[in-house]
């Protein structure tokens, strides 16, 4: 049941989303939602104000207004986040609210993917898509959070670094 969970984006007054949150939690507690509604994100960015006692790392909402919620989209869960005090709707249309894309999700950082690549730096490893794809290299960074791995190949004769996709790399049989 759980891959029919997506992320929906719920609406509330402003300066409701940590209320909107508990409660939502509350509730799927009490009736024991667990396997419909997964989680409920606000999404948050830490930014440094300077103050007067100086600089101080604070925490701002990044969507004020908005809290993320996983679920299952049934006429249970939507009535239940629906009929939440400070919940003034979904994102969508009437009464059909819209899943945020996987894309969407990845760009707000809400779901955090673990990557596991099967090379480290200095492994020889094969292009596998792309306009180098079948081209051999070597890796000469990774950068997991962005996603992408730094090789370098031989081309015309000359050593040259191409930066990738995690994905567009796979490591050589030894």
């Amino acid at each position: 049941m759980a891959d029919n969970a997506n992320w929906y984006v719920v609406h509330t007054y402003s300066g409701y989303e940590n209320t909107v949150k508990a409660t939502i939690e509350k509730y799927v507690e009490n009736r024991h939602l667990q396997d419909v509604i997964h989680e409920i994100s606000i999404p948050l960015e830490t930014v440094t104000e300077i103050t007067d006692n100086g600089p101080k790392e604070v925490e701002r909402k990044v969507f004020p207004g908005y809290v993320l919620v996983k679920m299952v989209m049934n006429d249970e869960t939507w009535h239940v986040v629906r009929n939440i005090r400070g919940v003034t709707g979904f994102l969508g249309e009437g009464n059909n609210p819209i899943p945020l894309s996987e894309d969407d999700v990845a760009s707000l950082g809400v779901e955090k993917r673990e990557v596991v690549v099967g090379y480290q730096v200095g492994d020889s490893v094969k292009i596998t898509d792309g306009a180098l794809e079948s081209f051999l290299g070597t890796v000469e960074e990774l950068d997991l959070e962005r996603g992408k791995v730094r090789v370098v190949v031989s081309m015309f004769g000359r050593e040259t670094p191409v930066e990738l996709e995690l994905d567009q790399v796979e490591p050589m049989e030894q």
